[in-house]
């Protein structure tokens, strides 16, 4: 009875023990695994959407939009209840790509040199390639379209879409891909797509940052029809039909995105992040808040923000107040990278409450909206200090505590005047400080890097008759009534070293007012040509659901002009027309400077 006992006892004991380093080796599994999928550095997939409101998604309580692909992808993410970004589109993607307020980098507003980054700042595509990603952009770059201000010279290894602010059509243009011109077929949206799942598809055996910023549901107001009718069939107008149809075109392409990362098996090796530039470009649901795009309320700077990583960044709400100055660090600290020397963050690291940690944060987030002209005024501004938010219009203040009163319906500033006074003076210093090394609209950089430099008349400087043909001279606009030869335009440009140029003049000109003389001068070199081939065809087909506000699209005549050099330095490239054959000299789009090999 003993030796059975002891044979008992021991295999007991010999049967805990093997039980206890089982739990140990899977205990020990398990966390290496985590180490392993922490310590591997993940891709990463931003999606930015132009002019798409926190109200265009189902998943806020929008009843007359479907968007089923961005529901789920919020229920798989962490949401961020409330996320804040600037009220207009170039502002805001500097600062994503940044991690700083745009007016630091330079980024004022929209166009006119305004949408400028300078080429100083550190991008987030910059801090990912040094980290030995491949980069790539898709879409919208509203920071500038000469290098090194171009995508290209920002840090991305391949660029195709466009870099103005708009696009003027969506079926079948013509984007850019590398600084080289290409003819597309199709709807833009899907085109844009189509790009970013090759590069996907080409650089999944290592890690890539894919930025896909849409420029729908942005006017002009154009989506195929099968989206389009979805809408009307509700009994929605043109217009909100068009915006309901992009956003779900959007929908979309979301999910082939993500299909995609599926197909590849890099579902859970990517951070997925959707959210949108500013509030909606006009007036429709926005979940009941004050404001839309280029408005410092509620409704016009807080969006959507999605962050999904599965395993790692935990599903749910976050209550936490995040800002598009955040990106740049919580990406760093999430996908462990080597930080690079850059100038000071305003933004701070997210990770831990995307992981479901607590994380306590106190600070004060600030908005600035501006016209493009100069001086820039310091308001319209908001500051927010949460549940807090300030509003000043001009000289008037109004205090809204946002979360009882999403709508600021009730202004409690005379109840509460020791925090409006705070926060007036707190965004009175940041002003001050953010602005301080804002420079003059830079001079146009006549980068060694370029083959062609286009010189697009919105760009320009010009005097006397001449008035843009569409008249805000937002991009893609261009010259008219050019009737005097006191009439001139010019160009500010830099250049590191002589270099020596073809120049070609783009312009129509109906049959009956050629003869004139254009005379393209840089400093006391010159050139005139006479311009004696007619040319003057309508606008471009444009399929708009509701009347643009943007100008209309149209081909466009090259003259070539000659040769000039342009010397190492600052000069001004001036044109005039010294001989006026008729009425009028011809209409102005641009001119391209050739390099000479």
């Amino acid at each position: 009875m003993v030796e059975t006992k002891v044979i008992y006892m021991s295999f007991s004991f010999t049967a805990r023990f093997f039980t206890v380093i089982a739990g140990l080796l899977m205990l020990s599994q398990c966390r290496r695994a985590e180490v392993q999928q922490q310590s591997v550095k993940p891709n990463v997939l931003i999606i930015l959407t132009d002019d798409q409101g926190y109200g265009d998604l189902s998943i806020h309580g929008n009843p007359d939009i479907n968007t089923p692909t961005l529901d789920s992808l919020a229920h798989e993410s962490a949401q961020f209840d409330r996320f804040y970004v600037s009220p207009l589109c170039a502002p805001t993607r500097a600062s994503l790509l940044t991690g700083r307020y745009h007016l630091r980098t330079g980024t004022i507003s929209v166009s006119k040199g305004m949408e400028i980054m300078q080429s100083g700042e550190v991008t987030l595509a910059e801090i990912f390639k040094a980290n030995g990603y491949k980069t790539g952009i898709f879409g919208k770059w509203h920071n500038g379209q000469h290098m090194p201000n171009h995508p290209l010279g920002q840090g991305f290894d391949e660029f195709f879409g466009f870099c103005g602010g708009h696009w003027s059509n969506y079926f079948d243009t013509e984007l850019e891909h590398n600084g080289e011109k290409v003819q597309t077929k199709g709807y833009i949206t899907d085109i844009l797509t189509d790009k970013a799942l090759a590069f996907m598809e080409n650089n999944k055996d290592s890690s890539f940052f894919c930025y896909v910023p849409y420029n729908a549901p942005h006017s002009p107001h154009q989506v195929p029809d099968e989206y389009f009718n979805k809408y009307k069939a509700k009994g929605l107008d043109d217009e909100l039909a068009s915006i309901y149809g992009m956003v779900d075109n959007i929908d979309v392409n979301v999910g082939r995105l993500l299909k995609k990362l599926d197909a590849l098996g890099l579902d859970k090796e990517t951070i997925v992040i959707f959210l949108t530039d500013n509030g909606p470009n006009g007036v429709r649901y926005n979940g009941g808040m004050k404001g839309i795009k280029g408005s410092v309320d509620e409704g016009g700077v807080r969006v959507p923000c999605f962050w999904r990583w599965p395993g790692i960044i935990k599903p749910g709400a976050i209550n936490l107040p995040g800002a598009h100055v955040d990106i740049l660090p919580t990406l760093v600290d999430l996908c462990g990278l080597s930080m690079i020397e850059t100038k000071p963050l305003d933004g701070v690291s997210l990770a831990q409450a995307l992981k479901g940690e607590k994380q306590v944060l106190e600070r004060e987030l600030f908005s600035h909206v501006a016209q493009p002209q100069l001086p820039i005024k310091a308001f319209p501004a908001s500051v927010r200090k949460y549940p807090f938010t300030l509003i000043v219009q001009a000289e008037v203040k109004a205090l809204y505590n946002i979360a009882i009163d999403p709508a600021q319906e009730t202004d409690i500033r005379q109840q509460n005047p020791d925090i409006a006074d705070q926060l007036y003076e707190d965004y009175q210093a940041w002003f001050a400080e953010v602005s301080q090394s804002l420079q003059p609209i830079p001079r146009i950089p006549i980068s060694p890097a370029s083959k062609v430099i286009e010189l697009p008349t919105y760009e320009s400087t010009f005097g006397g008759n001449l008035r843009y043909k569409e008249g805000h001279g937002w991009v893609h606009d261009w010259l008219v009534n050019w009737t005097s030869t006191r009439d001139s335009i010019s160009w500010e440009v830099e250049s590191p070293k002589d270099q020596l140029f073809t120049i070609y003049l783009n312009y129509t000109c109906p049959e009956g007012q050629v003869g004139s003389q254009v005379k393209i001068a840089i400093g006391n070199s010159s050139i005139v040509q006479k311009i004696t081939d007619a040319y003057n065809p309508d606008f471009m087909p444009s399929p708009d659901r509701v009347k643009r506000k943007e100008v209309y699209e149209k081909l466009w005549k090259r003259l070539e002009m000659g040769i000039l050099e342009v010397p190492a330095g600052n000069s001004r490239i001036v044109i005039s027309a010294p001989v006026i054959s008729k009425s009028e000299v011809a209409e102005l789009k641009s001119i391209e400077l050739e390099r000479r090999q």
